[in-house]
């Protein structure tokens, strides 16, 4: 039978976010997104699309282009009141050697032995967003999503989940809440016991079992708010609040039950046409080498082009901070390209 597991990160690829306006806004979307990367963050916000026809397409790269992370989407209205969108998102590290029969019996090296292999997360997201009839400007959404991870010939996973989302638009102030993984999404890992077996022998170590993952579910509250400034530049202030039930986190209010973890963003406008953009978000407390703590959060910017429906977008995450006490990721810089076109 196999083990069933309720890890804190399980199916962690699902939450580094995509599209580089949300990520140059630290991930703030929930109440604001309005293209096709709405089945990603907030289905509800499908029905924003301003063209028949939507794409969105991404590709970042991290740990200093190590890990890949791509993103694509499709979404298209079915009437004036519904959305259909699909997404597909892979984050994988590629060209990994495989060097167990680097040495041959007689002790030799064979370099034309090495094999290479992958480990990737995949994920598809079929997205529904609909027009409340009761409540004006009341949006509901819903993405159910079908995820494949495989760790070369060695394991594979394969899960199910469903997310729900709605917005709500009051004047200049919008409003939304997105539910992630409602279902409890359940992911069961099998391995390739032959694969492993010769591995597992030379280190003493147990070989893996079958087993399962439950991703319990997170809740996203999220409010932003336009300003007018002047006939061709407007501001746009949001803020997302994730709350987690899987355990304490290191985020800025936690305890063994709920954690929260606030982040924020703000977008300028020119002319509906140039976009600048910069948030915070991944709140952490570390500890130095001499005891002392340190408050740090991760920057986040980005800059936007619109013309005639085609969207370029520029991100720069996780932002290095050399000072001791920076208010910064302490990672390596990582750029994201994010590119939508949208047409009738």
């Amino acid at each position: 039978m196999a083990q069933v597991s309720t890890p804190k990160y399980s199916n962690e690829f699902l939450n580094i976010g995509v599209g580089a306006r949300a990520l140059g806004m630290g991930n703030v979307q929930a109440a604001i997104v309005d293209d096709a990367t709405a089945g990603y963050w907030n289905p509800a916000g499908l029905l924003n699309l301003k063209y028949k026809y939507n794409i969105a397409l991404m590709h970042s790269e991290l740990f200093a282009g190590i890990a890949k992370n791509d993103f694509g989407s499709f979404a298209m209205p079915l009437d004036s009141n519904s959305v259909l969108g699909v997404s597909v998102i892979r984050l994988g590290v590629d060209d990994i050697a495989d060097t167990r029969r680097l040495q041959n019996e007689y002790g030799y090296i064979q370099y034309d032995s090495i094999r290479f292999f992958s480990v990737a997360d995949y994920a598809m997201l079929v997205s529904y967003a609909r027009r409340s009839n009761l409540i004006e400007g009341l949006q509901l959404g819903a993405s159910a999503k079908l995820i494949y991870r495989n760790v070369g010939e060695f394991a594979n996973a394969y899960g199910f989940g469903i997310d729900a989302g709605a917005q709500l638009q009051r004047g200049t102030w919008q409003f939304g809440a997105m539910a992630k993984d409602i279902t409890t999404t359940f992911t069961a890992w099998t391995h390739n016991v032959e694969a492993l077996e010769d591995a597992y022998q030379q280190t003493g170590n147990d070989l893996p079992e079958s087993s399962a993952e439950l991703t319990l579910p997170r809740l996203v509250l999220g409010v932003g708010k336009n300003f007018t400034i002047n006939d061709k530049l407007s501001a746009l202030v949001a803020t997302d609040i994730d709350f987690t039930f899987d355990g304490k986190r290191n985020v800025l209010l936690k305890s063994d039950v709920v954690s929260v973890d606030p982040h924020v963003g703000v977008e300028l406008v020119y002319a509906d046409a140039v976009f600048v953009r910069g948030g915070f978000n991944n709140y952490q407390q570390t500890r130095n080498f001499d005891g002392s703590m340190n408050n740090r959060m991760q920057p986040n910017f980005g800059v936007g082009f619109r013309t005639n429906g085609l969207n370029l977008d520029l991100a720069l995450s996780r932002v290095n901070g050399k000072e001791a006490g920076a208010i910064s990721s302490g990672g390596i810089s990582s750029v994201i390209i994010s590119f939508g076109y949208a047409f009738n």
